[in-house]
């Protein structure tokens, strides 16, 4: 597997997700104006930029720019923090792992609902994010979160540290995704849980049946899988 490529600071599936996106628009607004040509040919676009999208994000994955952070403020319907929490099965006082949160979309509300006997731990490779995260989190009177620079394929934690851990729409941008499968099954309890949430629109989607490889492949086994192709929520243990 290659390494994330960029180009101008973003990686190569960005700029094919940002094309996709402008035809998207254009398709509509070409046929409202009845240039049925015009509508034909950002159609096409539309789904060549798809197609490379989801080709580059396989050929070089690696985390979303901190510059695009600002897409992480959009909440992915299906993908609610409420809906993560039934899945996932929290409960008050656990410890459990967040693998890249951003800016906090899901860390924070869950880190409130652990408690003040609970702890969310993130880790995430860039520094940034973390930076954003921990700002959020102080502002909100929030200090249960403990946050780590690192590598899910090499995790920092001892074996069967967490009762839980979850990464959503994550798991496509990590170079092997089998060995951060590996590895959280190794961090999390032997009865623990680990939820992977993905979106169809997100241009590093995994979908549910090469989620279901992958966790073959890790020796996890699917518990519980909520939503359709397009958002979904997976909860898997350790087989």
């Amino acid at each position: 597997m290659q390494a994330a490529s960029t180009v101008g600071g973003l990686r190569r599936q960005d700029w094919a997700f940002f094309a996709l996106l402008f035809c998207m628009g254009a398709v509509p607004s070409a046929l409202a104006i009845g240039d049925r040509i015009a509508a034909t040919v950002y159609a096409v676009g539309l789904v060549i930029a798809g197609v490379l999208a989801r080709r580059w994000s396989r050929l070089y994955p690696g985390p979303m720019p901190h510059a695009l952070r600002f897409f992480l403020y959009l909440s992915h319907p299906g993908l609610s923090p409420r809906a993560l929490h039934h899945v996932l099965q929290l409960q008050p006082g656990e410890r459990v792992l967040e693998i890249g949160p951003g800016i906090g979309h899901h860390a924070l509300p869950t880190a409130e609902r652990l408690g003040p006997s609970g702890r969310l731990d993130v880790l995430d490779l860039q520094p940034e994010m973390l930076a954003d995260l921990a700002s959020r989190a102080e502002r909100r009177g929030i200090d249960n979160i403990v946050a780590s620079p690192g590598d899910a394929q090499r995790l920092p934690y001892p074996d069967a540290t967490f009762d839980a851990a979850y990464l959503i729409t994550v798991l496509g941008e990590i170079p092997s995704s089998e060995a951060a499968l590996r590895e959280l099954r190794r961090v999390v309890k032997p009865a623990g849980r680990i939820v992977v949430g993905e979106f169809f629109l997100d241009p590093d989607y995994v979908s549910p049946a090469r989620l279901d490889a992958l966790a073959r492949a890790a020796r996890l086994v699917l518990r519980e899988r909520r939503g359709t192709h397009l958002a979904y929520l997976t909860r898997l243990e350790a087989a």
